[in-house]
């Protein structure tokens, strides 16, 4: 009998030194990274521009006949054409044939349109209570990878096709948001540190007056925190290709806060470093400007992430059907509680000497949302995970899906991406993962704004 091959080793064994070394490059240095930084630019830019038009500038698609009776306003498209056809003033999209095509602009027309006429009791408009500021959502966690942007972007983009106004504030200075809105964010000028800068230059102010009338000399006050000081949120505002979104970006830079927030902390111990973001939206009234701020942040409970949440009035936590996110999730909330329960330890010691009301910090709802679900490997795990996290958590688990990867290879939402491109089935599969996430996360944004409405009218 012919002897039997012998099975292959493994590939990690027989590796030559020899030849290991030859494959390898000359020693890197310092410069290397500058250059593969810079191919790596050249490289993002290509790709995020995927989506542009021609002209290099990002635009939204239009919105189908059918898009628009089945998801944005709820009427009959029969009924919905016989309209357009009763008031030749409304829009009257583009198009030859049954199907018309309508820019979002056009749509936001048409839905006041039905508000105003239609029936009653349909929703043609979301429900926003009268004489109550926008509600702040954080999306946050400081596991990478778990689908932070992609949650933020898309509730964005939900809640803007609902007919919500939608600030997007990028505090992640990889500006992964910034390229899904197609912002264009050149310094650190123009994200939000200025906002926090300006906080602190004017904490600095403050102290200064008092130190003047004192006789001791005054703290510094350098050529940052005089340009920050004219700089206000508006400036560093920026449209979007949404109608009805807009955005403060982020670039690199932003991430030199995370060292000049604590320097500037040391200096004045004084100064609340985790209300910089919170005072900008509210002192120049941009949350009167909008009905939604979405908070982007970084994978790192850092300054930035601090001021984010603080701000929040909703936090959504996003993480995987996995053991490693399910217990780095755990740390995350262990890390929150420590964290702020030492600012209210800290900051109620002065106060209570000082005869001040205590401090106490307080979010609307926490919810954890579990993200790029497969329900044939990560159903269990999903449902230890929520019998843990109980009340934190939504009760639907976003799905991963083919159209979903394929809208971010284009570096775009599933919104943003044409149905006419996949099977309509696939579309509607894809679209649903995210609806059913907007639908979860607008209950509890409504549920929120009645109790306040409640709380309002009972004085």
């Amino acid at each position: 009998m012919p002897p039997s091959p012998k099975t292959p080793l493994p590939p990690y064994f027989g590796i030559d030194p020899a030849a290991a070394g030859a494959k390898l490059s000359p020693q890197i240095d310092t410069a290397r990274f500058a250059k593969a930084a810079s191919f790596a630019a050249k490289g993002r830019d290509d790709l995020a521009k995927r989506g542009y038009a021609p002209d290099g500038k990002k635009r939204l698609r239009k919105f189908s006949t059918w898009e628009i009776c089945k998801y944005l306003i709820p009427v009959a498209s029969g009924h919905f054409r016989r309209v357009l056809r009763t008031h030749p003033d409304l829009p009257q999209g583009t198009g030859e044939g049954g199907t018309k095509w309508f820019t979002l602009e056009e749509v936001l027309a048409l839905r006041g349109h039905f508000a105003a006429e239609g029936a009653a009791g349909k929703e043609y408009q979301p429900w926003r209570p009268e004489g109550l500021p926008a509600k702040v959502i954080a999306v946050a966690n400081f596991k990478g990878g778990v689908g932070k942007t992609s949650t933020a972007a898309h509730l964005a983009m939900s809640a803007a096709l609902d007919g919500y106004r939608v600030l997007v504030i990028d505090l992640d200075s990889q500006g992964s948001m910034t390229s899904i809105m197609g912002g264009d964010v050149k310094d650190e000028w123009q994200t939000a540190f200025p906002l926090i800068a300006k906080d602190y230059a004017r904490a600095v102010q403050a102290e200064n007056t008092v130190r003047v009338a004192e006789g001791i000399a005054p703290l510094p006050f350098d050529e940052t925190l005089t340009e920050a000081s004219t700089i206000s949120a508006r400036d560093v505002i920026q449209s979007t290709h949404w109608p009805n979104i807009d955005l403060i970006g982020a670039q690199l830079n932003l991430y030199w806060a995370e060292f000049q927030v604590p320097v500037w902390r040391m200096a004045l111990r004084s100064w609340a470093l985790w209300d910089g973001l919170t005072n900008a939206l509210t002192d120049e009234g941009i949350l009167n400007d909008y009905d939604i701020v979405l908070l982007d942040t970084p994978p790192a409970l850092g300054y930035l992430t601090i001021n984010a949440l603080a701000a929040a009035d909703i936090l959504l936590v996003p993480l995987g059907a996995s053991f490693l996110e399910f217990d780095s999730t755990g740390r995350f909330f262990d890390m929150l509680y420590s964290t702020f329960a030492s600012i209210e330890d800290g900051v109620n010691a002065v106060n209570r000497r000082d005869g001040l009301p205590e401090m106490k910090f307080e979010w609307d709802a926490v919810r954890a949302l579990i993200t790029r679900f497969d329900a044939n490997q990560q159903t269990d795990l999903a449902n230890v995970i929520q019998a843990y996290f109980g009340d934190f958590m939504t009760t639907y688990r976003q799905e991963m899906t083919a159209m979903v990867g394929q809208a971010g290879e284009q570096v775009n939402g599933i919104y943003e991406a044409d149905y006419r491109d996949f099977n309509r089935d696939t579309y509607t599969r894809g679209r649903e993962t995210f609806d059913r996430t907007w639908a979860e996360v607008k209950e509890v944004l409504l549920g929120t704004w009645w109790r306040d409405q409640q709380m309002a009218e009972k004085g």
